[in-house]
């Protein structure tokens, strides 16, 4: 596979201390560049950027059915190495996060088999950190 150039990402969060705890001390994403309305993160070698919004009445999830689960509309994450997608998992469910999605493996014995879990940040935008045994399944039809 070919190197990949860092991703850049900016989502909208209602509370920069929350997202600073959540992706910064839960997550381990080193802190960039941030000012009194936004918050850099380095999320795994991308650019994230968590940006102050204040909540809109009525933003009403929305969810597309996969492999049997109800999928957040949108979420972002990472593909992540099988071993640090494990040790994630663990440290999510250690520290009592409630999974949209519980860690599994999707499509088991199918093309694209992988490992997924789904969760929410503090402001209610999803997450979904995924693991191939095989990195060639990523794109696989």
């Amino acid at each position: 596979m070919a190197s990949l150039t860092p991703f850049h990402i900016a989502f909208p969060v209602d509370d920069l201390a929350a997202a600073r705890a959540f992706y910064g001390d839960l997550l381990g994403c080193p802190e960039g560049r941030s000012s009194d309305s936004w918050i850099d993160f380095d999320l795994y070698g991308h650019q994230i950027v968590a940006h102050w919004k204040p909540k809109a009445p009525g933003d009403a999830p929305h969810h597309n059915p996969v492999d049997g689960h109800d999928v957040p509309v949108p979420h972002f994450g990472v593909v992540l190495a099988m071993e640090d997608w494990e040790a994630l998992a663990e440290r999510l469910k250690a520290a009592g996060i409630a999974f949209v999605i519980e860690p599994y493996v999707r499509f088991k014995g199918q093309v694209g088999e992988q490992a997924t879990m789904f969760f929410l940040d503090p402001a209610g935008n999803a997450l979904e950190f995924k693991a191939f045994a095989d990195i060639g399944q990523l794109f696989a039809k």
